[in-house]
């Protein structure tokens, strides 16, 4: 059995077979599921199995694979929060893939995040896809599919894995010194995604957990007056500013090594990549406010339906009492769910956010008056 696969059939199930005597692995996969599945882990196990077939010294070459030394081996990941772009794949993945291999039978390419490749590095790849030479196989591994583009992921086999368990994702977040009621809430409120507990858990999660308690409890109080939403507002922006910062403090390294004359354009691209870095976070980090908002809503109506074991804000069981005392019913608050979702989808189309949040205060608190 394949390292990492043991939970996830579907993933042992592929590449058990892609491995078997005889059998000759596909040139692509795309590996689906949510992060801290353990995507990352089978990919390393399934390059090593790859490159070591063969081998002169197999236990050497895993060893090296396992420490990223192995010179058939080549791993990509964002490098900023620009994302992957095109000279992040143009030199690493399409000019190597069509190299011979340097001492195994094939090369492996690795791509995290594969979901984060702009448009241009997408087509850049889409020939390596479409026409691989014999011995290259790529890996691309992303938690979000649906943003994977269709043309990439059609070229792909699919391996699907799932979500860890709750226990799990707590467990993994005491090991970091989360507190044991904060780490379970966390753990549920990442709805199987252990870097988004993990995130909720530390730096500025706590602050967006209580910005988005802020939000939900004000609209069941009718108590919109201060715009509670603001808090999301503003730390979206800080998100948006730090993501901005670091494209602008890898330009400043980069341009270390750079020759005068291009600096002019290094830095007008870097200014562009800022500004694309720089609007994603700042949504990400909104969508991840108002997703929390919806949750409040809807762990309120849980206790109003006699289910609090259901709950995932399981460390403000008694917050969640008080404001199921004062909610109508569980339809009003599953209402009011399905608006916070229809603003989490109109933000994807760049409207104006504060209006956009103003709107949804507005229309909550309408929504859950009794």
């Amino acid at each position: 059995m394949l390292h990492g696969t043991e939970r996830h059939p579907h993933a042992r199930a592929v590449l058990g077979a892609a491995l078997a005597d005889g059998a000759t692995p596909n040139h692509a996969y795309l590996f689906c599921g949510p992060a801290g599945s353990g995507k990352r882990t089978v990919a390393r196990a399934f390059a090593s199995a790859l490159l070591t077939e063969g081998a002169a010294d197999p236990v050497g070459a895993a060893l090296r694979v396992e420490h990223g030394a192995h010179p058939d081996l080549t791993w990509v990941a964002p490098a900023s929060a620009a994302g992957i772009l095109v000279g992040d794949i143009d030199e690493a993945v399409v000019a190597g893939a069509a190299r011979t291999p340097f001492e195994a039978g094939r090369r492996v390419f690795v791509i995290e995040n594969a979901d984060e490749l702009n448009d241009q590095a997408a087509n850049r790849m889409l020939k390596t896809l479409e026409e691989p030479p014999s011995f290259a196989h790529l890996i691309l591994l992303t938690s979000r599919p649906a943003e994977m583009l269709p043309t990439i992921a059609s070229r792909c086999q699919s391996v699907r894995f799932d979500a860890p368990a709750v226990e799990e994702i707590a467990a993994r977040l005491e090991r970091q010194g989360v507190a044991p009621d904060s780490a379970d809430a966390c753990a549920r409120l990442g709805l199987g995604d252990a870097s988004r507990a993990l995130a909720l858990a530390l730096t500025t999660g706590p602050a967006l957990r209580a910005g988005a308690q802020d939000v939900a409890r004000g609209a069941l109080r009718d108590e919109i007056a201060d715009r509670p939403w603001t808090a999301l507002l503003e730390q979206a922006r800080a998100a948006g500013a730090r993501a901005a910062k670091e494209v602008e403090d890898a330009l400043e390294s980069d341009l270390r090594y750079a020759i005068t004359k291009d600096h002019a354009r290094m830095r007008r691209e870097a200014g562009e990549r800022g500004k694309r870095a720089a609007r994603r976070a700042q949504t990400a980090a909104l969508d991840r406010g108002l997703a929390l908002v919806g949750l409040w809503l809807r762990d309120v109506a849980c206790v109003l339906d006699g289910a609090p074991e259901l709950v995932h804000h399981s460390d403000r069981v008694a917050q969640l009492d008080e404001d199921a005392a004062l909610a109508a019913t569980a339809a009003q608050l599953r209402a009011g769910q399905d608006l916070v979702e229809e603003t989490r989808t109109s933000l994807q189309l760049n409207p104006n956010e504060e209006l956009a949040l103003d709107a949804l205060g507005s229309r909550l608190a309408r929504a859950l008056r009794r």
